[in-house]
């Protein structure tokens, strides 16, 4: 009843909602600012004036909207946010790895995450093994200038391994440097693959640093590795079928520092605070 006082308050009168975890999380409660990539669109001030609304101190960005990196940040800091991850491009690190080593330092952020490999056609174990040595490469680059890259999961890395019970994930996080490189999950894209979020994140218990907090309809189809997924498959935190307490009660045991509400549904804006009103009342385990 409590809860729904609180969504309804927020609904009607705009109310703060503190992204302050439950007294069970140890948090912090970040934002992806992709979740609100068509409001940037409309301004990127009063984007952030929303974000900081909402309570968010802590930010991944996904791009700087129509703002140069250095304004982007300017605005950023105004607020009281603090960009503490980046997502980046697989083609920008391919053209030119220092430009955006500086653009991830201008934004101040110390770990900076490529969420999509190009590739036509299933993932291959050839493709695996080229990109590995690639991220070998690029994040020998970040670590030498004090910064950190990490891959982030997108659902098509989990066909089937030539070894039993493993997938090309499993291929390409053995082929990447532990020294340089990080993981960030997508926990929407894991379930949607037909993986156990809970199982990955023990498997490799010193390798996850972040983790993408997104939902998945409670009926939606599992085990695909296409890497897309219509926008209704994506609910609220908490509407939907993961098992978040198990889910975030083995992240934080772990040890995992940043956790990012990431909203890809049809109704960002109003489902932001739904999630954020959920996990502030999220009793956990593990």
């Amino acid at each position: 009843m409590k809860m729904l006082r609180l969504l309804l308050l927020a609904s009607l009168s705009g109310l703060r909602l503190l992204a302050e975890p439950s007294a069970d999380f140890h948090g912090p409660m970040g934002l992806q600012l992709w979740s609100l990539n068509t409001e940037f669109g409309k301004g990127v001030p009063d984007t952030l004036d929303r974000v900081k609304a909402w309570g968010f101190a802590e930010v991944e960005t996904a791009g700087t909207g129509s703002l140069p990196v250095a304004q982007f940040r300017a605005e950023l800091d105004k607020r009281g946010l603090s960009a503490v991850a980046a997502h980046v491009q697989y083609e920008a690190l391919s053209a030119d790895v220092a430009a955006v080593i500086r653009e991830v330092q201008a934004l101040g952020a110390p770990v900076a995450f490529c969420a999509w490999i190009p590739h036509s056609g299933p993932f291959t174990p050839e493709l695996a093994t080229e990109v590995a040595a690639r991220f070998n490469k690029w994040g020998a680059a970040f670590r030498a200038a004090g910064l950190r890259l990490g891959y982030h999961t997108h659902g098509y890395e989990f066909v089937p391994s030539a070894t039993a019970g493993l997938t090309l994930f499993d291929d390409f996080v053995g082929a990447l440097d532990p020294e340089s490189i990080v993981l960030e999950m997508d926990v929407f894209w894991v379930v949607h693959a037909g993986q156990d979020p809970v199982v990955l994140l023990n498997r490799y218990p010193t390798r996850w640093v972040a983790l993408h907090v997104k939902d998945i309809r409670k009926g939606a189809p599992t085990g695909l590795t296409t890497g897309g997924a219509p926008a209704t498959d994506k609910v609220a935190v908490g509407a939907g079928a993961i098992d978040w307490p198990a889910v975030l009660g083995t992240a934080q045991r772990l040890g995992v520092r940043s956790y990012f509400i990431e909203d890809e549904s049809p109704e960002p804006v109003a489902n932001i605070p739904r999630s954020l009103g959920y996990l502030q009342h999220l009793s956990m385990q593990d």
